[in-house]
């Protein structure tokens, strides 16, 4: 097994973009490697989530990549990704369910990083495991409040679901998810899950698509080698 030196970063030496989206099958897979970047590397590593707004609506959509424009072809995709990684996706949910678009659930995302990162983080975690375990459609409102209700007895932070409530149906989180979606349309990024990765030596690497925890980590380091 390949072994990194995690000593030739520095103390919150770089600093990660992780652009996304709930409704992304790839980055519910990319989840087992991400958590383990941040368990290698805690103390040289921050990052923040930024909300990708991967399917604005069916009649405008089309992905070139994998031919796919109705809610049906996306099915298979998942089943491509579940099959590839070993992770568990319910593919059939574009067969029983579809969602309609993936906004409504990218600004209830940034409704719970307003009251703090920590919750936006479970709130997207919990997101994910409702649409690609459980097969639920995260379009829909009550489904998006459920998900909510959960964290409320949640003690690792603090969390109001009221406040939530507020800005889901205010103009709170839809704010929020536009400064997210101008991060992505300057970035020209169309594929998440992204890694956008900064160290203060102001060296810079996009890293796009599903990628393994030993190839983000090789470019942690190849970074870090610039000016060490």
């Amino acid at each position: 097994m390949q072994q990194f030196n995690t000593r030739v970063l520095q103390q919150a030496d770089t600093h990660i973009i992780y652009y996304t989206d709930p409704l992304c099958c790839w980055s519910w897979a990319f989840e087992k490697e991400w958590q383990k970047l941040r368990s290698v590397f805690e103390h040289a590593i921050t990052w923040q989530y930024c909300m990708g707004g991967l399917l604005p609506a069916w009649n405008n959509y089309y992905d070139a990549e994998n031919s796919i424009s109705k809610p049906i072809q996306m099915g298979p995709m998942w089943m491509h990704a579940a099959q590839l990684t070993g992770v568990v996706i319910r593919h059939d949910l574009w067969a029983n369910d579809p969602p309609a678009s993936s906004y409504p659930s990218c600004i209830a995302v940034k409704c719970a990083a307003l009251q703090s990162p920590a919750a936006e983080e479970r709130y997207l975690t919990l997101l994910r495991e409702a649409c690609m375990i459980d097969g639920r459609n995260i379009t829909k409102p009550d489904v998006l409040l459920e998900v909510a209700h959960t964290m409320e007895d949640d003690k690792g932070f603090d969390f109001d679901i009221k406040k939530f409530k507020q800005h889901l149906l205010g103009n709170e989180g839809m704010e929020a998810f536009k400064k997210d979606l101008q991060q992505v349309k300057y970035r020209g990024i169309n594929r998440f899950p992204t890694l956008l990765i900064n160290n203060n030596a102001g060296n810079a690497k996009l890293i796009t698509g599903y990628q393994t925890f030993e190839t983000i980590a090789q470019v942690l380091q190849d970074m870090a080698g610039v000016h060490y």
